[in-house]
């Protein structure tokens, strides 16, 4: 349903009954400059004054990527938030594929992490959720306490490291250049299409649920394009600069990527090197999981998380 010029919102029964997401909803309400209020959702379980694990999303999943880990990292003492993009899940979507932009994506987040106030955060990202929560990491660094990271990136065009002979960049071309020729996407094919084992139904059409129709689509659709694969395009700039301070990020900082997402499994190691924070940190491999992890092995990577927040909390 169209709630103000260029800007649609799914209607809430698309929401109902989704498999294991029996979460309420909240808002924020966030001031753009060009389409003024917009409505930004997210999960937010567990005690409200807890150390915050903030989970991010990517491309063209939605917070309820994460529904098998909210409920074990609450039930665990910290506070699990999720939210939806605009664009994505119960959020506002703006209605045509030139009203979104990377640095659009970094700014909506700011503005709601300063308005929850949200600190001591410790960052779970995965696919877009690196690139938009790395660059928010590195603008605000004192707000975070540590960062897991599993199949995402954040490119900078830079030549890919010694030693890594399977690079992934035709792999995301092919991405980019698909997508920006298409008019839809098959949303829960997609998700299934890169998971070892297909979901259930019940699950995709969870996926599906935020995307009445193609209209609803514009930002799923422009995502793969904003990726910055060549040198001119915006981001490359911002993304050295968030990596000058991730080079000196000495917080700590884990991996924990699938076994199974030729997509991201060479950045990996280019964490793991340039970050500080990942020296001597308990990295690990999710087993018999694709690009959508937490959708196949979310509560193993639950796990992985707690185990490695209790072990920091400890030393």
């Amino acid at each position: 349903m169209i709630v103000a010029p260029g800007v649609l919102r799914t209607p809430d029964e698309c929401f109902r009954d989704l498999p294991g997401f029996d979460f309420a909803p909240h808002y924020h309400r966030l001031n753009d400059a060009r389409f003024g209020e917009l409505r930004m959702h997210y999960v937010d379980e567990g005690p409200r004054d807890a150390p915050v694990v903030l989970m991010l999303h990517g491309e063209p999943s939605w917070s309820f990527l994460y529904r098998k880990m909210i409920g074990p990292v609450a039930a665990a003492g910290y506070r699990a938030i999720a939210p939806d993009h605009i664009g994505f899940g119960r959020s506002d979507k703006l209605a045509r594929r030139s009203d979104y932009s990377y640095q659009n994506f970094v700014d909506w987040l700011s503005d709601w992490v300063l308005a929850l106030d949200l600190r001591h955060i410790t960052l779970v990202c995965q696919d877009w959720g690196g690139p938009i929560g790395l660059r928010l990491l590195s603008a605000m660094p004192e707000r975070f306490d540590g960062v897991l990271a599993t199949n995402t990136l954040l490119p900078t065009c830079e030549a890919p490291p010694l030693g890594i002979a399977e690079w992934p960049g035709e792999i995301v071309a092919n991405w980019v250049a698909s997508s920006a020729q298409a008019q839809d996407l098959p949303i829960a094919e997609i998700i299934a299409g890169t998971c070892v084992a297909r979901p259930e139904p019940a699950v995709l059409r969870a996926y599906d649920a935020p995307f009445p129709d193609a209209s609803y689509k514009a930002a799923a659709l422009e995502f793969p394009s904003l990726i910055p694969i060549r040198e001119e395009l915006p981001g490359v700039l911002e993304n050295r600069a968030a990596w000058r301070v991730l080079e000196n990020f000495s917080k700590p900082f884990l991996t924990a990527f699938s076994d199974s997402d030729p997509s991201t499994k060479a950045w990996e190691r280019v964490f793991r090197e340039r970050v500080p924070g990942a020296r001597k940190q308990p990295h690990t491999q999710i087993g018999a999981a694709g690009h959508f992890v937490q959708e196949e092995k979310g509560e193993v990577l639950a796990q992985v998380l707690l185990d490695w927040l209790a072990q920091n909390r400890a030393s």
